[in-house]
């Protein structure tokens, strides 16, 4: 047998002395230490941790931790996973981080006045990933701000933000600010990190500034809901009254009516038979022998060519059974139909079409 040649094999370093649980180690250790073999125990087992919602001098701290640690054995492991998991059981509440957790944890028990006045009194301090928080505005929140940013900023938010929301925001701004910003994302590869961080507690410091809406809803929308379920005499008055001050709010106005006149246009014929069952029959054969000419009165034949034959039979019988229906009681009947294809829509279950479809 061939002697194996004599080779100097480097020297491996002497394995630091492990912990020995019977002195008492475990419980000398440092919060930091239990806190870094946790972490590590989790990393190894494959599960995500976001130490980034953690603020920044924790992630250092614990990085500097791991660094100094090297080996610890099985029984030593075993006591910091025990001591972790009866601090965990014996944990009944626990409270957000910071102010901006605190406001998220009572979003829609605070007025929006109170959690602009707090935000304004603490500075705009943001605790965790700002970027979580803008990614969860709507698009009609972030666009003004867009607006007045720079195309490299523009650039940032848009790289952040679902890809869905970011195309979204991209086609409601103009053809050549779209272009700049579009160009501007290909110039993001060698951004820092901590440059995307600041620019997101900038932006976000940017939107808890503005001032809060009294109205959840647009202008437009709270006059086009009044005027749907007033008399088509009083709608008709104040809309002609709104083209004489401002045409082009009244005609957002009329864009945002839904009458009975306007079932032929606006509803697809396919979602009758959903309406007609959710209106009280009385109701309804009240509605459709009031409208019996001009617009309303196209809306009663679509109603009712979009049904059996049988049913619709069934009722142009009663509505000529019960004759011509006149003032509120008509007016009542058609505002109840109306009021349920809006349920319907609200709930998802159609769509009105614009009624630009000719």
């Amino acid at each position: 047998m061939t002697a194996l040649p004599n080779i100097d094999m480097p020297a491996f370093p002497p394995m630091p002395s492990l912990p020995s649980l019977g002195g008492g180690s475990v419980a000398a250790m440092s919060r930091k230490q239990k806190a870094a073999i946790i972490v590590r125990l989790l990393q190894s087992e494959g599960d995500v941790i976001p130490l980034q919602s953690l603020p920044e001098d924790h992630q250092v701290e614990l990085t500097r931790q791991m660094t100094t640690m090297r080996y610890i054995d099985h029984e030593t492991l075993a006591s910091v996973v025990e001591e972790f998991s009866e601090v965990l059981s014996s944990i009944g509440l626990s409270f957000p981080n910071g102010l901006e957790g605190a406001l998220n944890v009572l979003d829609g028990s605070l007025s929006a006045a109170t959690s602009s006045k707090m935000r304004k009194q603490a500075g705009f301090s943001i605790t965790g990933d700002p970027w979580e928080r803008i990614a969860e505005l709507d698009v009609d929140t972030i666009l003004p701000v867009l607006e007045k940013e720079s195309p490299e900023i523009a650039a940032v938010l848009l790289s952040k933000i679902a890809v869905s929301k970011a195309a979204e925001i991209l086609g409601r701004l103009p053809g050549e600010r779209a272009r700049r910003i579009t160009y501007a994302v290909s110039l993001t590869q060698g951004i820092e990190p901590y440059v995307v961080q600041k620019i997101g507690i900038s932006l976000a410091a940017q939107l808890d500034n503005r001032p809060p809406k009294a109205f959840e809803t647009s202008p437009v929308e709270r006059v086009g809901a009044i005027l749907n379920f007033s008399a088509s005499s009083i709608r008709e008055d104040v809309l002609e009254g709104l083209e004489e001050s401002d045409q082009m709010f009244a005609g957002e106005v009329r864009k945002a009516i839904f009458t009975f006149a306007n079932i032929a246009t606006r509803l697809d014929g396919r979602d009758v038979p959903k309406v007609t069952r959710d209106v009280d029959p009385a109701m309804l054969i009240t509605a459709l022998a009031a409208a019996s000419s001009g617009e309303p009165g196209k809306a009663t034949e679509f109603i009712l060519s979009n049904m059996s034959q049988r049913m619709a039979q069934s009722l142009r019988e009663e509505i000529e059974a019960l004759g011509n229906v006149k003032g509120p009681a008509g007016e009542e009947a058609q505002n109840a139909v109306v009021a349920s294809i809006r349920n319907l829509e609200a709930a998802g279950e159609i769509f009105l079409l614009t009624g630009d479809e000719d």
